[in-house]
């Protein structure tokens, strides 16, 4: 039976963790975060009331192991755990083993991530609940030849996807018949070494949809509800970008399909706690079923800026067994923007080394959650995401405008991002009227997006910095010094002195 929480430990880092953190010190419960070796001076350590360190840098022997988790909730005393999202946080054996150590569990039932957590038998399920799918074939088996003649009925251009995981692994678009037998095998193999399970099958690749997920809620009373949708159409290699909510082209009536389809999804899976019902909008307004993911989603502060509610929160009280209140009506606009520490111009090369310069000004509207402070180090070990971005407004353009102005007066060097990118996006006239879908930014930078040559101001930054000694590790000198170029390419390896120029 639920019961009151006092000890939440936080199975996860970053700004989840931070985040997490944040909301369960509002509610007066005491908190345990877990770090690898590698996060001992990491900002979700500094979050918490308690810390164990759990093992070496690598997830494998730190994050992902469940035996040092449940021993760190034993030996603090934490009564409940919260997963955040990636690492452990959809393993149903982990959520079993917590089930069964005693400590309540502040997530979905083990029935609803067995039965989503394989994108075959989740199609499987949705089809039977009446919601709608992408035409495809999942039961053609793993050999070549069935899977090519699938491929056939189905018509190219064909998906392949892995039943197993996401975040784009596994998955291969094919536009003709030639290419299919090595876009089946690759997909095999990475969704194998990602997963370990290479299962793949077949959807119908749309053309320049959409994707929109609705937010559903289920408590412990046999309710699910929906709290409207975020478009998240701006991504690249399948990993969002710019996520924000409301849709700019849902009509209510078409909300209120969605959303139903959404309840219905989560109603099929006994849904509990906080999910996402992924779907795909073609240009034609049909809408199919793409995947549930059972957990909070990394884009959950966008309907956090149109609902008025804590989702954390709402969280840890359906855990306790407290029913859903009534969902409130939207109001007003949010856009998400996510911060990488990767280089767009030499194809999102993931990037590290320390944050010299981090911070973003006081700006009305504006949101920032992360996991790093100005002196951090980022590693190679863990997902190169540095924060989350939000701008609220009374409508789209205004939230629009006020992500702009706040990309523009971020200051983020030391280490290259995606930060330019970001703000041709949000600046860009195609995402102010917003014609997004899932291939925008193919669509307006077919080659690849470079890198903007430095403003005047950033030139003379650097000469100043020059001039005293200052950059990376010592100074700009001691950079060309060490066998890099100074000028313009010294600048490059400091970074950018106001974050709208980069």
């Amino acid at each position: 039976m639920p019961k009151k929480i006092t000890k939440v430990l936080i199975a996860n880092r970053g700004e989840i963790a931070v985040r997490i953190a944040a909301t369960l010190r509002a509610m007066g419960i005491r908190t345990v975060a877990v770090a690898s070796d590698a996060d001992r001076d990491a900002m979700h350590v500094k979050a918490c009331d308690e810390v164990v360190f759990i093992g070496p840098a690598p997830a494998r022997e730190s994050y992902l192991r469940v035996d040092k988790i449940l021993e760190a909730a034993r030996t603090t005393g934490a009564d409940a755990v919260h997963p955040g999202y990636g690492f452990l946080s959809e393993n149903e054996d982990f959520a079993e083993a917590i089930g069964a150590a005693g400590l309540t569990w502040i997530g979905p039932p083990v029935r609803a991530i067995t039965e989503m957590g394989s994108k075959i038998a989740a199609r499987k399920t949705m089809e039977a609940a009446g919601v709608p799918v992408v035409p495809g074939v999942h039961d053609a088996g793993q050999g070549v030849e069935a899977l090519c003649a699938a491929a056939e009925r189905i018509g190219f251009p064909v998906l392949v996807k892995a039943a197993a995981g996401g975040g784009g692994k596994g998955m291969r678009a094919v536009h003709a018949a030639s290419d299919l037998v090595e876009a089946i095998e690759a997909a095999q193999r990475e969704a194998q070494a990602s997963f370990g399970d290479g299962s793949v099958y077949l959807e119908k690749l749309l053309v320049r949809p959409r994707h929109v997920e609705i937010q559903i809620f289920g408590d412990t009373h046999g309710r699910v509800v929906h709290l409207g949708e975020r478009e998240c159409s701006i991504q690249r290699r399948h990993q969002k970008v710019v996520e924000e909510s409301p849709s700019p082209v849902l009509t209510p009536e078409l909300r209120a399909a969605m959303g139903a389809a959404a309840v219905r999804a989560g109603e099929a899976v006994g849904y509990v706690g906080a999910g996402t019902v992924e779907l795909m909008l073609d240009e034609r307004g049909g809408y199919y079923f793409l995947e549930m993911n059972t957990r909070l989603q990394v884009e959950h502060p966008v309907t956090e800026g149109v609902t008025g509610l804590d989702l954390v929160r709402l969280q840890v009280k359906v855990a306790e067994g407290e029913p859903l209140p009534e969902p409130p009506a939207l109001r007003g606009h949010a856009i998400e923007v996510r911060l990488y520490a990767e280089d767009p111009s030499q194809g999102f090369l993931p990037q590290v080394g320390k944050l010299l310069r981090y911070r973003l000004p006081a700006m009305p509207g504006i949101r920032l959650d992360t996991g790093f402070a100005e002196g951090d180090e980022v590693s190679v070990h863990y997902d190169p995401m540095l924060a989350k971005l939000i701008a609220t407004g009374e409508d789209r353009e205004h939230a629009r405008l006020r992500l702009v102005a706040a990309l523009d007066a971020w200051e983020v060097h030391g280490v290259q991002t995606n930060l330019a990118l970001l703000r041709a996006i949000a600046s860009h006239p195609a995402y102010a009227a917003g014609a997004t879908h899932t291939g925008f930014i193919a669509e307006h930078w077919p080659d690849g997006f470079a890198r903007p040559e430095p403003s005047d101001d950033a030139l003379i930054a650097l000469a100043v910095a020059e001039a005293m000694g200052l950059g990376r590790e010592g100074g700009a000198s001691e950079v060309a010094s060490a066998g890099r170029p100074s000028g313009v390419e010294t600048w490059r390896e400091v970074g950018a002195w106001r974050g709208g120029t980069r």
